[in-house]
């Protein structure tokens, strides 16, 4: 209701127009209400974010609850919080400090994740910067289990381990979150290497997935196991890791420009079009390499750990109860 224009066009004019901030969205492109709402201006602050990565200023109060605060509010007002472990690989230094931190901050709820990784649930909000401070002494970084951006990598133990492993799954999975953590998209994407068809990391119903085989790497994407479950479509064959992760960071770079804020990679896919999809990943290389190079460059800006920043003291205030605030203010 804040404007007459469809997102792809308000996306179109944003880079025609070279528009990059949210009120000159909404001066140049004639908004209808004074200041957006709760539905616009996360969309608006998406796309600059992914447009203009460099010059582009991210407006946290224009992002949802759990995004503003780099945690999951929970059904009682407090929140979890999920570090990263890259392919859902972890040892024992960081278990002994997740429960240090459990012990330490009298967390009631630990629990492992459909994504691999250790999930903190109950702690107050005033508690998150000391939370997040303890656990990156241990080398832990957010695990953006809040974000509309790169979630997980799923992984089995692919060749190093397994009887029937193909390749190395972990260490491509470790490489693929590695290269990615950081990157906001227009929905939460998850991803999965396999390292057989037998599929132990089910890579087939992930927003991107991959199947190791005798001959390389399987690419799929655009399945679901949520509100809609839907099997993978198959991106193409690739015979080495540098290739995998060149098709899927191109993949991911072409839907975080194209896709409609909140829309996940099988709904994206399916107004696209698999086959134009497939032509600009797999058939243009020129195209693929443009892809991959314009989220490598926005990757300079965005991979940076916001836990360690909310530990440095930026946005403090989001993490002090309402009743200080108002007890501060009157004093002040």
């Amino acid at each position: 209701g804040c404007r007459t224009l469809g997102q792809d066009e308000v996306r179109g004019l944003i880079i025609a127009k070279s528009l990059k901030t949210i009120p000159a969205v909404m001066q140049e492109l004639e908004w209808t209400t004074s200041c957006g709402c709760a539905k616009c201006r996360p969309a608006l602050n998406y796309y600059l974010v992914c447009d203009w990565p460099d010059d582009y200023a991210d407006d946290y109060q224009s992002r949802f609850i759990n995004e503003r605060v780099h945690a999951n509010i929970q059904k009682d007002g407090t929140y979890s919080v999920v570090p990263r472990m890259w392919g859902g690989v972890t040892n024992a230094a960081e278990l002994r400090a997740i429960a240090d931190v459990v012990d330490k901050f009298e967390i009631p709820m630990v629990k492992v994740t459909g994504g691999q990784r250790i999930d903190m649930l109950g702690i107050r909000k005033e508690d998150l910067p000391a939370v997040w401070a303890d656990l990156g002494q241990a080398g832990f970084v957010s695990g953006h289990a809040y974000a509309k951006g790169l979630r997980t990598v799923k992984t089995c133990v692919g060749s190093d381990w397994c009887r029937f492993g193909t390749q190395d799954s972990t260490g491509l999975g470790i490489r693929i979150e590695k290269f990615m953590w950081g990157s906001w998209t227009p929905a939460k994407v998850k991803m999965a290497v396999s390292g057989c068809p037998r599929n132990c990391a089910e890579a087939t119903c992930k927003d991107v997935g991959v199947i190791c085989v005798d001959s390389g790497y399987e690419i799929h994407f655009a399945g679901a196991a949520g509100l809609d479950i839907k099997g993978t479509e198959v991106l193409g064959l690739v015979k080495t890791e540098d290739e995998a992760l060149e098709h899927i960071v191109a993949l991911t770079q072409m839907y975080r420009e194209q896709g409609r804020y909140l829309e996940r990679i099988y709904k994206w896919a399916k107004r696209i079009g698999i086959p134009e999809i497939k032509r600009q990943i797999m058939d243009d290389g020129d195209k693929r390499k443009a892809y991959y190079e314009r989220f490598v460059f926005s990757q300079k800006f965005a991979q940076v750990d916001p836990w360690s920043e909310r530990v440095s003291g930026k946005d403090k205030h989001e993490f002090r109860p309402m009743a200080s605030v108002g007890f501060a203010q009157a004093a002040e």
